[in-house]
């Protein structure tokens, strides 16, 4: 029997970049929870796979395409997935992109490319969500923000400028729209082994230097985002906003060094 408080059924619920490994395990999770789904990402070729995994499954998905870069093209994706599902009472806030460069090789169209996607997006497509949301009285709204937003690495500045963004905005729209009876929350993962990471973990001497210096001996996997992701999307957390759930394997409570010094 389904815990009513984690129940998804019949909800609405539009995730952003689920293209990617991250938002096509969300599109399938939701769905598998009796969620009506909206995979959106850039292109027919990227949607429309996923979208008929979850209808061969038994569950209902429609394709959302679209160009979330600008701010006309973020909330005319909101609008149109809104559209296709009736209404809307989810939004998973998942499109990101990255470019790895030194700070001194960042170029002015790396940073716009990268701001206007992971913050930029962001902003408007939770503007245009709070708008279909407040009339109804309720909603949820949750970003995937990440741990580089409050930790330092190599050749990822930008991202992680957004990203630091994005966490802060989760808390900025989670105060004004409180009272609209729609809440904002987000998570931030370590590194999730997907073709976006591997530069991070793909030769064997960086993966066994994250299996060392993460307390729970490995880095994650899509599927250990799906608890907090429904948790956050449910009325389990009906009393939660502005925070974010930080998904790291135990690497924010202390690294492992001594086990890395072992090495």
């Amino acid at each position: 029997m389904t815990d009513p408080l984690f129940d998804l059924t019949g909800r609405r619920v539009l995730i952003t970049g689920a293209g990617g490994a991250l938002g096509s395990v969300m599109a399938r999770a939701f769905a598998d929870r009796g969620a009506h789904v909206g995979v959106h990402d850039l292109s027919p070729e990227r949607v429309g796979p996923i979208v008929e995994a979850i209808r061969s499954a038994g569950g209902t998905a429609v394709e959302v395409v679209g160009d979330v870069s600008t701010a006309d093209g973020s909330s005319a994706v909101v609008r149109q997935g809104a559209d296709a599902l009736g209404g809307l009472d989810v939004l998973l806030n998942g499109v990101g992109i990255n470019r790895r460069k030194p700070i001194e090789e960042v170029t002015p169209e790396d940073f716009d490319a990268i701001v206007s996607v992971n913050l930029r997006a962001i902003f408007f497509a939770s503007q245009a969500a709070h708008a279909i949301m407040r009339p109804q009285g309720k909603g949820c709204i949750v970003n995937l923000s990440s741990l580089s937003a409050r930790f330092s690495f190599n050749t990822i500045s930008v991202y992680a400028a957004t990203k630091a963004g994005v966490t802060s905005l989760t808390r900025s729209c989670a105060r004004e729209w409180a009272a609209d009876g729609i809440r904002i929350n987000a998570i931030e993962p370590f590194v999730i082994k997907t073709e976006f990471t591997k530069p991070l973990w793909g030769e064997e001497h960086r993966q066994k230097w994250f299996d060392h210096v993460t307390p729970m001996g490995r880095l994650g996997v899509p599927e250990d985002l799906i608890g907090s992701v429904v948790y956050l999307a449910s009325d389990a957390s009906s009393w939660v906003t502005g925070q974010t759930i930080v998904l790291d394997g135990g690497l924010t409570i202390g690294a492992d060094w001594d086990s890395f010094r072992d090495m």
